[in-house]
């Protein structure tokens, strides 16, 4: 059987966000058929894993890179998210097919995460996504995404690193063998209630109260203010709901969304609501979310109006579809409004206050919204389960074969070097004294430094 290595990119364990959850389940369905090893980085953290029972994959934690290489060189095929690329470049020069997870476009998240910083103080980090970006349009041999609008932008990007040519159009003129779409999934059993978390659990929620879910962590491009700005309107008019927030503590442990999580905190405490009718959850670890999930009324999913918005693919709706809980969303992201569609989500403009306040109430006042929305849900999840979704990558994985246009692609290249590497730090250079100054340029060139001394100690250890 063919070998194939999936690396992760973020934490996997009891404790789980979207691209561990991601990677956890690629390596359940594709395990069934090839030889598959799930590889956790040194940077990634893991503290426990979730039932192995019948998980046909090994997980192997890697302490060192010298730990990734050596799963890197007994594998036949390598698939992981391009982002990695910012801290293994070894990654990009690999002498065997490599499949490149494109679901989470992180450079219009970080567009989005660093919103409120000066233009200047984002160049360096974003210039670093981009490397990362244009670097893993020239890795790939195969490439997957979330959805078709996704696949629609990165055929933009893979055309403009010339990875749409004549080598790939004869290949296959769809492209579908370049890049196809294999979406976040869903298990093939329903959820299963295992006991009681919430009503007549949580101190602040009695066994009658209706009950808010917002099902995923409160990140900087989401909007949780319009949600609980919209708290005291709803419970003028119905007293006994609770809004409760199932994640404010990334397990990556790496802080991304603290922000976000302490204003939402901070706004509650402003408004009086704070763990008494807004309540906040560290973490929901990922084989008890289900619970959670059976037990809510309403789920809830808001964002900003951005252009990551666009080209997003809100995982966390899934597990709404996958109980047949109905929410409340925002208008403007593919799957909300495929699910709005099939009447499972009521979508308001962005920042509405009072629209977010007027579907809730509208939405608990039906006795019956549940078991109406049941039929429809039951029915597209069944197009979701990870063992549907994940057929493009499992043809690519059980018959590998290198991009046709690599040769061609590092003839290119080298005909471009010399606009990289000294150049590119000299430009660099000369915009920061410009804009900055002198000693902003000094400061920088001192983290540069510091930077790449602890880059070549680590790929020595």
């Amino acid at each position: 059987m063919t070998r194939v290595l999936l690396i992760c990119n973020d934490a996997v364990g009891r404790n789980m966000a979207g691209p561990g959850i991601r990677y956890w389940e690629f390596a359940r369905a594709l395990g069934r058929y090839v030889d598959v090893t799930l590889a956790v980085p040194p940077f990634v953290p893991i503290d426990g894993l979730p039932s192995m029972e019948e998980f046909p994959a090994r997980v192997c934690v890697c302490d060192h890179q010298r730990d990734l290489r050596l799963l890197v060189q007994d594998s036949d095929t390598v698939v992981m998210l391009g982002a990695l690329l910012l801290r293994y470049p070894f990654l990009g020069q690999l002498d065997r097919p490599v499949v490149v997870d494109l679901y989470d476009p992180f450079l219009l998240e970080n567009l989005q995460r660093q919103a409120g910083a000066e233009p200047e103080t984002q160049l360096d980090p974003h210039e670093g996504y981009l490397r990362a970006l244009r670097d893993q349009m020239y890795v790939g041999d195969f490439f997957v995404c979330a959805d078709e609008k996704q696949r629609d932008y990165w055929l933009g990007g893979l055309s403009v690193a010339g990875r749409v040519n004549p080598y790939t159009h004869h290949d296959d003129a769809s492209l579908r063998r370049l890049i196809d779409v294999v979406p976040f999934g869903l298990p093939a059993a329903p959820p299963e209630y295992t006991g009681p978390v919430l009503k007549g659990i949580h101190p602040a929620v009695a066994p009658e109260d209706k009950v808010i879910l917002w099902g995923g962590g409160i990140w900087d491009w989401l909007d949780a203010e319009t949600l609980i700005r919209a708290m005291p309107l709803i419970l003028d008019r119905h007293a006994d709901v609770k809004l409760f927030f199932m994640g404010v503590s990334p397990p990556d442990g790496a802080g991304a969304g603290a922000m976000a999580a302490e204003e939402a905190v901070r706004l509650s405490q402003e408004l009086g609501l704070h763990q008494e009718y807004v309540l906040f959850n560290d973490w929901v670890p990922y084989e008890e979310r289900q619970n959670y999930l059976l037990e809510a009324d309403v789920g809830a999913s808001l964002h900003l109006d951005h252009i990551e918005t666009r080209f997003s693919f809100r995982t966390r709706l899934l597990d709404y579809l996958w109980a047949g809980l109905p929410f409340v969303g925002t208008a403007g992201d593919v799957l909300s409004e495929r699910l709005s569609d099939a009447g499972l989500a009521y979508l308001v403009s962005p920042r509405d206050v009072e629209g977010v306040a007027d579907a809730i109430l509208s939405m608990l006042s039906n006795s019956s919204l549940r078991s109406e929305a049941a039929s429809s849900a039951s029915r597209i999840a069944a197009r979701y389960q990870w063992d549907a979704v994940i057929q493009p990558l499992v043809r690519f994985c059980r018959d590998p074969h290198m991009a046709r246009d690599r040769v061609y692609l590092r003839q290119a290249s080298s005909s471009t070097c010399s606009r990289t590497g000294p150049r590119l730090l000299l430009s660099k250079a000369w915009r920061t004294l410009l804009q900055d100054g002198l000693p902003i340029l000094i400061q920088r060139s001192s983290q540069y430094l510091r930077w790449k001394m602890d880059s070549l100690s680590r790929s020595r250890g």
